[in-house]
């Protein structure tokens, strides 16, 4: 195993994968209430996607992904 072979982490990159997913979902029923009028959701939605950024970010550094965001 090199330094840089994370193939010991999958288990870890897969729940990354789900909080993405989880987040993603959080945020998009936040974007929905907005559209319905509900403006306390807009600041909620905000930070949900910067959470679910993050956690893409740190997904994709485990994979050896490039990163879109760099």
């Amino acid at each position: 195993m090199t330094d840089d072979d994370f193939s010991d982490l999958a288990d870890v990159v897969e729940s990354l994968v789900q909080a993405e997913d989880r987040l993603r979902d959080a945020a998009y029923e936040r974007l929905r209430a907005v559209a319905d009028g509900n403006e306390s959701a807009r600041g909620a939605e905000r930070r949900l996607e910067q959470a679910r950024r993050a956690v893409e970010r740190a997904r994709r550094a485990l994979a050896g992904e490039p990163d879109e965001f760099a």
